[in-house]
């Protein structure tokens, strides 16, 4: 199994928006019992690889309770580091 800030990342390699929600809905099966799988340690990892240059904010919206949910994608450096260091 992968560490969880590499699955996160191998969700975006094909090209795919993702939010935390998105996230957290696609690793739920493998990566549920970790500690750090929570929607703020997530964000928080999204966050991280964006200032990194893996990944851009790329849409935003407010649900029906009024939370803002932002959207990642992978940059093309993103897409090329993830296929070439995470296996």
């Amino acid at each position: 199994m992968r560490p969880l800030n590499y699955a996160i990342l191998k969700l975006f390699e094909d090209g795919r928006e993702f939010d935390v929600q998105g996230v957290i809905t696609q690793l739920q099966d493998e990566y549920s019992s970790f500690r750090a799988f929570k929607p703020m340690a997530i964000n928080e990892s999204l966050m991280s690889a964006e200032k990194n240059g893996l990944l851009e904010e790329c849409n935003w919206e407010l649900d029906a309770q009024g939370e803002l949910h932002v959207y990642y994608k992978a940059t093309p450096y993103g897409i090329e580091m993830i296929h070439n260091y995470i296996k």
